[in-house]
């Protein structure tokens, strides 16, 4: 077993709570009673010498998280089996990541986003080569980070905008010319900080 493989997997035997975009924003209520929609994304890790964590771009024309960088995956439907079984056909729908190549090794606290989901993170590693291919009419590209680079708390910085007439605090982990920010952003540090330890 690879390093990497043997520190991801140590990251999901540590306790660990859920997050969520309004971590950093502690004056924002939200409202009891509020309805998520269930969604699972796939974190998944190419392992190597230099092992590779794959994002998408998404395409902007969406109706939620229009262009911004995130991890395969979408809404948990009525056919699904469990979240690991949604973002395995996510992934496959997306960039053509085909589940026979994957491996999911756990799954990391959910996360809930602003846009009122609920998301299951699904930590995967993929055991034979494939091509991804972004799916044009949702992803306009697919890339890889290397996994050191997330897994770097000192990488991550908080900044803030204007969301909604309030300031609004979020984590981000740029590479090169990909802003990683928001809810993608979260989660990566989330893993991060397990794997610290």
């Amino acid at each position: 077993m690879l390093a990497d493989e043997t520190a991801l997997r140590g990251a999901l035997g540590r306790p660990a709570g859920a997050s969520s975009d309004f971590d950093l924003n502690p004056a924002i209520l939200l409202p009891p009673g509020r309805v998520l929609r269930p969604a699972a994304v796939l974190v998944a890790v190419r392992l190597g010498e230099v092992s590779q964590v794959i994002l998408t771009k998404r395409a902007s024309h969406l109706a939620h998280h229009p262009g911004q960088i995130a991890f395969p995956g979408g809404k948990v439907e009525a056919g699904d089996a469990s979240p690991d079984a949604a973002a395995l056909r996510e992934a496959e729908e997306e960039v053509g990541l085909r589940p026979d190549c994957v491996e999911v090794i756990g799954r990391l606290p959910s996360h809930e986003t602003v846009t009122g989901f609920q998301v299951t993170p699904v930590l995967a590693v993929i055991r034979n080569p494939v091509t991804l291919i972004p799916q044009e009419s949702e992803v306009a590209e697919v890339f890889s980070v290397p996994l050191a680079h997330v897994l770097d708390v000192g990488r991550f910085r908080v900044e803030k905008r204007l969301w909604r007439g309030e300031w609004r605090r979020y984590y981000v982990v740029p590479f090169g010319p990909y802003y990683i920010w928001g809810a993608t952003a979260r989660i990566l540090r989330g893993l991060a900080d397990r794997v610290a330890g």
